[in-house]
């Protein structure tokens, strides 16, 4: 516990114990308790918010591979209709780079 021991520890309760005196150290020592606690509750909010960060993340992860999803479905079937538009081309040039980056990235 921080490199202290119990001869330290008992050489720090005796300063207390005389400095603050053997009536108020008992408050003070529970003032110190309700300090720690709400430090420890904060922190614990702190750590939620950064999962529920990490859930934004896997939603946006989702969110990208439908669009992907979509823009190839929507080639697909222009290549069909046999439409073949320079946009179309752009968008399917952008989704295989995308789909090339994923693999990557999940390999």
């Amino acid at each position: 516990m921080f490199g202290i021991g119990m001869p330290e520890l008992i050489i720090i309760f005796i300063v207390a114990l005389i400095i603050i005196g053997p009536k108020k150290l008992p408050d003070l020592a529970r003032a110190l308790g309700k300090g720690i606690a709400e430090f420890k509750k904060a922190t614990n909010n702190i750590k939620a918010d950064f999962d529920i960060g990490d859930e934004f993340k896997d939603v946006e992860k989702d969110l990208s591979d439908s669009v992907t999803g979509f823009i190839d479905a929507s080639i697909k079937a222009g290549e069909k209709e046999g439409k073949t538009d320079i946009v179309q081309e752009n968008n399917k040039d952008k989704s295989e780079e995308d789909i090339k980056e994923k693999k990557e990235d999940d390999g």
